[in-house]
């Protein structure tokens, strides 16, 4: 689970594009996670085009987790 306030804090989440800018992952691996309940997410749209905003910590974690 987040921690009280980490949605809100500036450059605790990321964008799914940004993910893979700056940790070179996938849309399918950041999917996965959620599916397994490994990350937290929440849905966006900006001018239409939809986006998952993850919580940073929680995608390193996974990160280290899956990949080492």
């Amino acid at each position: 689970m987040a921690e009280y306030g980490e949605w809100n804090r500036k450059g605790a989440t990321l964008s799914d594009v940004t993910a893979k800018a700056e940790y070179d992952v996938s849309r399918d691996f950041i999917v996965k996670g959620i599916q397994t309940g490994k990350l937290e997410y929440r849905d966006g749209a900006i001018w239409g085009n939809p986006y998952l905003r993850v919580l940073r910590s929680q995608l390193e974690r996974y990160i280290a987790e899956e990949l080492g």
